[in-house]
């Protein structure tokens, strides 16, 4: 089976690469966008990082605030015309609570804009489930709670809510279409023990892929370590266990141990946000997921303007984030940009000696 998950991904763009150094004027569309539609969410998940109020993650954040139909539609014109390759949903809020998420996905479809969803899938049904199966690239549902007390606990939901996502994902499967569907279980210590039965609820549903990752409970990396050392080693069984007995229904991936060490930053520039920034449902753009709703990672506002003009503007913009300063919290962009500043610095002159 080809690699799905590889920071590699990014030197399939060489043009772009060649873009992203600090001395060099050029400035190219980025490859990836992921559009926070909404702020409203329908769960209260007690791990949501942008719901925390001693989080980085969120400080800005309005949780009434989702970008209206007419400035989407703008957005989603200007990224055809851009020719970005690729459009991801999350929150902020829930994804699949946005009203107009059915008619955004549709023009992306018209437009050659591959897409895909983060979504705790409690609304993954009706026309938009059909167009996600027939066009989509990919959905993940985040599920952590391994039956219906478990999960209403985890969430603030009904006890009958766990049961209808999983009945959403056996229906999504059933609609056909080439969309990868797969599940995150976000990992602490209530179900760091019940990983493997939950892995057992989900693995004969049909999904592709099932991801293990760990909750981010601080901005310091050595809290987060701190946190998950008194369940590391039985998370680590749990999920072996799980690979050995399920993993012939689907594949298993050990996220677990790598994201609680993307915290500190030796680079002084980001490269990854000139690749794949964020737009909030506020209309401001920012650097990453991580640093959304958050004024260090700011880069602009598209409330008066079109996204287009603004980004091919704002080259002194994309390098104000210094991650030595701005970014010692969890980044997903960390190992990528460790391999593009390592790339970018090598010597032109010593390239050949490969």
């Amino acid at each position: 089976m080809a690699i799905l998950n590889t920071n590699l991904k990014v030197f399939g763009y060489p043009d772009k690469v060649s873009s992203l150094p600090p001395a060099v004027d050029e400035v190219l569309p980025p490859i990836h966008v992921r559009i926070k539609p909404t702020n409203i969410c329908n769960h209260d998940c007690w791990f949501c990082a942008y719901r925390q109020e001693d989080f980085q993650l969120g400080e800005t954040m309005v949780e009434r605030d989702q970008i209206p139909f007419d400035k989407m539609m703008e957005i989603v014109d200007d990224l055809i015309e851009m020719k970005v390759r690729a459009v991801t949903f999350s929150g902020g809020g829930e994804p699949f609570v946005y009203p107009h998420l059915l008619k955004t996905t549709q023009r992306l479809v018209d437009g050659g804009i591959a897409f895909a969803s983060l979504t705790n899938g409690s609304r993954l049904s009706g026309e938009v489930a059909e167009l996600f199966a027939e066009h989509g690239t990919w959905v993940r549902i985040s599920v952590d709670g391994w039956d219906g007390p478990s999960y209403a606990k985890a969430r603030n939901t009904k006890e009958t809510e766990f049961e209808k996502v999983l009945s959403n994902m056996r229906a999504f499967k059933k609609l056909g279409g080439k969309c990868y569907l797969g599940a995150v279980i976000v990992v602490g210590h209530e179900n760091g023990p019940h990983i493997h039965e939950l892995v057992s609820r989900m693995a004969t549903l049909g999904l592709d892929s099932i991801k293990i990752s760990p909750v981010i409970v601080s901005n310091e990396g050595a809290k987060n370590v701190a946190y998950h050392a008194k369940h590391f080693e039985a998370v680590k069984d749990q999920v072996a266990r799980a690979i050995q007995d399920f993993g012939q229904y689907t594949e298993i991936s050990d996220a677990f141990d790598n994201q609680l060490h993307t915290f500190d930053k030796a680079y002084t520039w980001c490269p990854m946000l000139q690749v794949r920034p964020v737009i909030g449902a506020d209309l401001n753009i920012y650097s990453c997921q991580d640093k959304a709703y958050n004024p260090d990672g700011l880069l602009f506002s598209i409330k008066d303007r079109r996204f287009k003009d603004a980004w091919m503007e704002s080259k002194a913009q994309f390098m104000k984030v210094d991650p030595t300063r701005h970014c010692n919290h969890h980044c997903v962009a960390h190992s990528a940009n460790k391999l593009l500043v390592e790339y970018l610095d090598a010597d032109p002159n010593h390239l050949p000696f490969v």
